[in-house]
């Protein structure tokens, strides 16, 4: 695996005062995330750039966020995503504050505007994992301060910034790489998609017929895309897909939620699963992606996700720094890191 020290600013550029980072954090203040397609190429690569310096230097910026509050409100269960935002906020001065929704899904014991206008009141960021994703932007419709899609049944933004950061530690750069994704077209394909196609990645999705991602999100993808020099590409063949990939990624073929397909579903997926005579139509060099959790035997093997291909624990372990990245810049934070005020 290639050193995290091939990460380096453009040119040599200091962080603090990296044209892309400074433009970011004044213009996304205050705004919210509900996808990837709220932000321009130039703020997902700011994002990057600003969760490496976080990682190399997490000290630097642990009073950027003295005495924010976040609130955290979750229909879903959540190891990564919970536990990566508490950890964030906490370790740069702020405070989290958990509510569990499984039990009671918001808007319906009162509407999710007026849930907006009370937490807006005590808290300075709203960070929701939800079923609808029409919860999310129905909060950001109606809350002054920025909220942030933790994962929808839409998309899942936050993991696609950790999983091009890991695919950047590794590679340097992700311009003209070959990213594949084989499986279920669900809501971390699409944040994938639209992240690839924002950096300059040629993106290839490799999912059963009649399990294609979102149209909507295709177009969006291919726009940005064509935008960009790369390329987004559907097939319904993975063997095909992973022909000279960079990087294979792949999810669960049965989302929260959906437990009910598991039976219909399985012999559909069977043919997507990830597995050594996959990956051996990859580069050499080709890494194996996961969001995890994953259904080890199923759509991946243990011979595979164990292997040294996989940067799965790499993915995870920067859903902390992408994360602190995003609050950062959406909280206003870098004025209180020094260097940024000067």
């Amino acid at each position: 695996m290639a050193s995290r020290a091939m990460i380096e600013r453009p040119e040599g550029v200091p962080v603090h005062k990296d044209p892309e980072i400074l433009a970011a954090a004044q213009r996304m203040a205050g705004e919210d995330l509900c996808s990837i397609a709220d932000l321009s190429s130039a703020e997902v690569r700011a994002i990057l750039k600003l969760g490496h310096d976080i990682k190399r230097n997490p000290r630097a910026y642990r009073h950027a966020l003295d005495a924010k509050q976040m609130v955290l409100m979750f229909e879903k269960a959540s190891l990564r995503t919970r536990l990566a935002f508490e950890t964030g906020i906490n370790t740069m001065g702020g405070n989290a504050i958990f509510v569990d929704q499984t039990k009671s899904p918001l808007g319906e014991r009162e509407t999710i505007a007026d849930v907006a206008r009370n937490l807006e009141r005590w808290v300075d960021v709203i960070v929701l994992r939800t079923y609808a994703h029409e919860t999310v932007t129905e909060m950001a419709a109606n809350s002054r301060v920025p909220v942030i899609n933790a994962l929808s049944d839409f998309e899942h933004p936050c993991q696609a910034l950790a999983d091009f950061m890991a695919l950047e530690e590794h590679f340097g750069s992700v311009t003209g790489l070959n990213f594949t994704y084989v499986g279920d077209g669900n809501n971390v394909c699409h944040s994938l998609m639209l992240a690839g196609a924002q950096l300059g990645a040629n993106v290839t999705v490799a999912t059963p017929r009649g399990y294609s991602p979102d149209i909507e999100i295709v177009t969006i993808a291919r726009e940005m895309a064509q935008a960009n020099n790369c390329e987004i590409r559907l097939l319904q063949d993975a063997q095909a897909a992973a022909e000279g990939a960079d990087a294979i990624y792949t999810d669960v073929c049965v989302s929260m939620g959906m437990e009910h397909e598991s039976t219909k579903r399985a012999p559909i997926f069977r043919p997507f699963q990830v597995n050594e005579a996959l990956m051996a139509k990859a580069k050499p060099g080709a890494v194996f992606m996961h969001c995890l959790p994953a259904r080890r035997g199923e759509e991946v093997t243990d011979a595979v996700i164990d292997s040294p291909q996989s940067i799965v624990f790499d993915q995870a372990e920067n859903r902390l720094h992408a994360q602190k990245a995003l609050l950062l810049l959406l909280l206003g934070g870098l004025a209180n890191v020094k260097g940024f005020n000067s």
